[in-house]
C-alpha cells in the first residue's frame, strides 16, 4: 500500500533519512518511534507531500488518501460538530452534487457512493467521537471560536478519525487529552478500519493499539513485528548481543596487535605484520546506541519536615462567584504518591493550584506547614521561559549567590551539559523544555512536587527517567497525567475528581480503566467513596 525504498532526506546539512526503507500494508496498526528530533515528523511531512526526498522512492497504491490532524483548526462560529462532519470533503461534495444533478445515471453512482461511505449517518457518527473526546452534547454545537487552543486540538483529532482515509497519521494524538479521552480514543483505535502510523512516545498506548514498530534511528528504518514491549525486549537483546560481539572483536584486535608490535621491525616477520594490522582495520565494532546525557534526571534531596504539610477540611475551591470544587477534606504527608483521576473541566488542575499555594479556598479550614516548599509543574509553563535566556540564565536567577560551578552541576542533574546549558531557551526542543522547567520548580528543593501532564513533550526514555525520579524522592508528590504507565508505576493512591468534589477511588487503574470505556457497572462509582 505505502513502500519507501532507500529515502534519504538532508536539512541545514544535516541527514535526518539515510537510505530508509519501510513498508506498511492494509489496515495495519504501526508506531513509529525513535528518540526526540530524529526525524519522524520529518517523515510524515514526506508522506504527506509537504516536503520531497533528496532521493529514493515513496510509493503509493492507486485511489490512496491519506489524512493527518490539523496543525491549527480556525476559529469562526461553525460548531465543533459541523467542522468534524465536513472534515469528510468527498461526502460534503456528493451532497452538493446531489442538488443539482439531472443526469439519471449519475444521481443513481452518487447515491450508491453515499450509501457505500456510510454517508446519511454522519451526524451520529461525529457525535459518537466528539463524544469520546470529551465534548458534551451541548459542546459539541459551541462555536469553534468559543474553544480554546487544546479543545480546537481535540476537534482537530475528531475531524481526522472521522475522514476515515486508507492511512491516517497520527503524531502524538494524546498530548491534548486526559486521561479519560485518552482510554477512549485507545479503545477507539483498537478497532480502527485503517492503516495507522502512529508517533506516539506512550508506550502503554503503543502496547495496546499497534501490532509493528518502526524504529527510527541514526537514518534508518528498522522494522519489529509487535507492540512497543516487545521492539524493546528485541532491541536489549540486539545491543545485549552487539556489545559481546564488540567485545569479541576488541579481544581479537589486541591478540593480533601483539603480533604486529611484536615483529612490525622484523625482516623476515614485516610483511605479515603488515598483513595482520590490514586485517585488524577491516575488524569494524557494531554501532551501538551511544549513552545520552539527556536521560537524566534527578530531584535533589531536601530536609525533613514533619507530617502532615498540608491539611484542608470542608474546603471549597473556584473562581469569581463559580465554585468547582467543594467539601474537600484531607491531608497531604511525607513520601505520598497521589494520582488524581477526572476528566478534563473536573477540578483536577484547580485543586493542584490550591496545594501548590496559588489559589486561596472560598470557604472551610486548611493549615500549610510554615516549612512547606512546593515545586508545581503545570502544561502551560515552558510559555513563560525568558525569550533570549539561556537554561543557565534561569537557574542563575533564582540561585543568585551560587557559583557557576554549582549551578552547572545542578543543571546537569537534569541532563544539561555545558553546551545545552548556554542555548537560548527558545531553540531548546519541547523536551529540553520540560527539563528546564523541572529544574526550576526544583532549585527551592522543594518537600512536595505537583505535576500537571509532565509527559507530554518526553520521549519513552525520559519518561522512564522521570518514572525513576519519582520514585526516588523522598517527599510528596501529586501526579495528573494521560500516562497510564507513568500512573501504574508511581501512584499507590488514586483520587477522583468528579460532580464537584474529590474522593479516595477505591479501585485499582484497570477498574478505572472499565469505568471510563463503560465496561463497569454504574454500581462501580461508588468506589469513589467520601472520605
Amino acid at each position: 500500500m505505502l513502500t519507501l525504498k532507500n529515502l534519504t532526506y538532508r536539512i541545514a546539512g544535516r541527514t535526518l533519512l539515510d537510505g530508509a526503507s519501510l513498508q506498511m500494508d492494509r489496515s495495519q496498526k504501526i508506531g513509529l518511534v525513535g528518540r526526540n528530533g530524529i526525524g519522524k515528523s520529518t517523515l510524515f511531512r514526506l508522506i504527506l507531500g509537504e516536503i520531497h526526498a533528496d532521493g529514493g522512492d515513496l510509493n503509493f497504491a492507486q485511489s490512496f488518501k491519506i489524512a493527518t490532524v490539523a496543525q491549527e483548526v480556525p476559529g469562526g462560529e461553525m460548531s465543533a460538530l459541523e467542522f468534524v462532519i465536513n472534515a469528510d470533503h468527498e461526502r460534503t461534495s456528493l451532497l452538493l452534487e446531489a442538488e443539482t444533478c439531472e443526469d439519471p445515471n449519475r444521481i443513481g453512482d452518487i447515491h450508491d457512493r453515499l450509501m457505500t461511505i456510510d454517508a446519511y449517518t454522519a451526524e451520529a457518527r461525529a457525535a459518537k467521537i466528539l463524544l469520546g473526546l470529551g465534548f458534551s452534547e451541548a459542546e459539541q454545537l459551541r462555536s469553534l471560536s468559543s474553544f480554546s487552543g487544546g479543545w480546537r486540538m481535540r476537534i482537530a483529532l475528531a475531524a481526522s478519525l472521522f475522514q476515515h482515509p486508507d492511512l491516517l497519521l497520527l503524531d502524538e494524538p494524546t498530548n491534548h487529552l486526559d486521561l479519560e479521552a485518552a482510554l477512549w480514543l485507545e479503545n477507539f483505535l483498537k478497532s480502527y478500519n485503517a492503516t495507522l502510523l502512529i508517533i506516539s512516545h506512550d508506550r502503554e498506548f503503543l502496547n495496546n493499539v499497534v501490532t509493528k514498530i518502526f524504529h527510527l534511528h541514526r537514518g534508518k528504518i528498522t522494522t519489529y513485528n509487535g507492540n512497543y514491549d516487545f521492539y524493546e525486549k528485541t532491541r536489549k537483546e540486539q545491543l545485549a548481543f552487539g556489545q559481546a560481539y564488540n567485545e569479541k572483536i576488541e579481544a581479537q584486535k589486541k591478540h593480533m596487535m601483539k603480533f604486529v608490535d611484536r615483529f612490525r621491525a622484523s625482516a623476515t616477520k614485516a610483511r605479515q605484520a603488515q598483513s595482520r594490522l590490514k586485517a585488524v582495520e577491516k575488524l569494524e565494532p557494531l554501532s551501538l546506541a551511544e549513552d545520552d546525557p539527556t536521560l537524566k534526571l534527578d530531584f535533589p534531596e531536601t530536609e525533613a519536615l514533619s507530617p502532615p504539610y498540608l491539611t484542608y477540611d470542608k474546603v471549597a475551591l473556584g473562581y469569581g462567584d463559580k465554585v468547582i470544587l467543594q467539601h474537600l477534606r484531607g491531608t497531604i504527608g511525607p513520601e505520598d504518591r497521589i494520582a488524581l483521576l477526572g476528566a478534563n473541566g473536573n477540578g483536577k488542575s484547580t485543586f493542584a493550584k490550591f496545594l501548590a499555594g496559588r489559589l486561596e479556598p472560598k470557604s472551610g479550614h486548611f493549615h500549610r506547614s510554615p516549612k512547606l516548599r512546593v515545586g508545581y509543574f503545570h502544561q502551560h509553563q515552558a510559555e513563560d521561559l525568558k525569550k533570549g535566556d539561556t537554561a543557565y540564565h534561569h537557574v542563575a536567577d533564582l540561585m543568585p549567590k551560587a557559583s557557576e560551578t554549582v549551578i552547572r552541576s545542578f543543571l546537569g542533574r537534569f541532563g544539561f551539559d555545558k553546551t545545552k546549558s548556554d542555548v537560548a531557551v527558545e531553540k531548546l526542543s519541547g523536551g529540553e523544555k520540560a527539563r528546564l522547567v523541572m529544574a526550576l520548580i526544583s532549585v527551592e528543593k522543594p518537600h512536595l512536587l505537583i505535576f500537571d501532564e509532565p509527559t507530554n513533550h518526553l520521549d519513552v526514555e525520559m519518561r522512564e527517567s522521570l518514572m525513576m525520579a519519582i520514585n526516588n524522592f523522598a517527599g510528596a508528590v501529586i501526579l495528573i497525567t494521560h500516562d497510564w504507565h507513568l500512573l501504574r508505576h508511581t501512584a499507590d493512591r488514586l483520587w477522583l475528581v468528579a460532580d464537584g468534589t474529590l474522593r479516595p477511588y477505591e479501585g485499582d487503574l484497570e477498574e478505572y480503566r472499565k469505568m471510563v470505556l463503560g465496561g463497569a457497572k454504574k454500581e462501580d462509582k461508588g468506589k469513589a467513596k467520601k472520605k
